[in-house]
């Protein structure tokens, strides 16, 4: 088989990259590992940046999106008995946008299917080859049938445990990582929210984040340490948990409901360099993971998907090859921006095992800075709302 561009992965990140080199024209394959159920059925995050936003609308699947989705105007910081409001529109003129990952992907699956991309689903055995030439190519099983496919590239949106990056050589990569010493345990049930923003609290317990997916959805989470079983955290005493370290203003608001799922989700900070090699391009959780404090990984797979898109379109439009040279170095730029703000966000609301009186009181004195300070709830707002691309 021959292909002009090869994606590995059929998540957000590749399906949106499909779309729109097909909307350009250009002959692309997906190939994803898992089935498309399963790959619907991963229930993530859902705050979404404008370039996020903006990729959908380009592609025409924002229909939905702008009418169920929710506009958000701002989120809150908690510390004890206190919020902290910050107005990101007041503060930078932009809104986020809560439509869940779930959501944009069976709008892209969906569409994929009426327009006619070559998705493939269940292919085992991908293997990429001779990365550093004209063309590369890669082979993979689907059924019974093993494929040999020739591209002139090869994107990697198959996630932090796909293929894609460990084809890169050992001796050309570079890794920075941080895994912290807690996990996230959630609790997804269709209750009213307790809070028509999300609320990031910082309590003797733990952290503790009260978030939406709809006006009838909600979504919490606690930080467990992450040798914690799920078996350990009954519906009841979660919710019980939740209501301590929101505090009682927040708590006498919380609307308690059979849990749709409950899940254990460990942290980490992880960039890989480079995220190009030859004429293969990495994207989204293949190249970066960041925890989800600052609400930054599928918009940061928004972005790579932005530039990988520029840059190829570039290529086959005008024959140019900047783009292909300089995604790496425009895609990292913005990572490593998400980064610091992902942890210093989780620095903030988060009590660390090895913290002592030193460590809570710097926590202290940021909370009171960005209280009493504009150009704090700036910065914050700036981040959160996302920088540009």
């Amino acid at each position: 088989m021959r292909t002009r561009v090869a994606i590995i992965g059929a998540g957000p990140a590749g399906l949106m990259l499909a779309h729109l080199l097909h909307a350009q024209g250009i002959d692309v394959v997906v190939l994803e590992r898992q089935t498309p159920d399963h790959v619907q059925g991963r229930i993530r995050a859902g705050v979404l940046e404008r370039v996020t936003v903006d990729i959908m609308t380009r592609l025409g699947l924002d229909d939905r999106m702008r009418a169920e989705g929710l506009v958000e105007e701002g989120f809150c910081l908690a510390d004890g008995e206190r919020l902290i409001r910050i107005d990101i529109a007041e503060l930078t003129g932009q809104t986020v946008m809560v439509y869940g990952q779930t959501e944009i992907q069976r709008d892209l699956v969906e569409a994929a299917q009426v327009r006619g991309l070559d998705v493939r689903w269940q292919i085992d055995d991908i293997a990429l080859h001779a990365l550093d030439s004209d063309t590369p190519w890669l082979t993979c099983r689907e059924g019974e049938i093993d494929w040999h496919i020739t591209a002139d590239f090869i994107i990697g949106c198959d996630g932090f445990h796909g293929v894609s990056r460990r084809a890169v050589p050992a001796s050309a990569a570079q890794i920075h990582e941080r895994v912290y010493p807690f996990a996230w345990l959630g609790i997804l049930a269709d209750v009213p929210p307790c809070h028509h923003e999300l609320i990031y609290a910082n309590h003797s317990r733990g952290f503790a984040l009260a978030s939406l997916r709809s006006p009838t959805r909600s979504r919490y989470y606690i930080d467990v340490p992450t040798d914690t079983q799920l078996a350990d955290w009954p519906e009841q005493r979660l919710w019980d948990e939740l209501a301590m370290r929101l505090g009682p203003t927040v708590a006498a608001r919380i609307t308690q409901g059979p849990a749709l799922e409950i899940s254990l989700a460990p942290l980490r900070s992880f960039v890989f360099e480079p995220m190009r090699h030859g004429r293969l391009l990495l994207c989204g959780d293949a190249a970066h993971i960041v925890p989800p404090t600052g609400a930054k990984g599928l918009n940061l797979a928004a972005s790579d998907v932005h530039y990988a898109a520029q840059a190829l379109t570039s290529w086959y439009a005008h024959n140019d090859n900047d783009g292909i040279a300089h995604y790496a170095g425009k895609a990292l730029a913005r990572v490593w921006q998400a980064q610091r703000f992902s942890w210093s966000l989780t620095r903030l609301v988060h009590r660390f095992p090895e913290d002592g009186r030193f460590e809570r009181a710097m926590q202290l004195a940021e909370f009171n800075h960005i209280a009493g300070s504009r150009a704090a709830q700036m910065a914050i707002a700036e981040n959160y709302v996302g920088l540009p691309v």
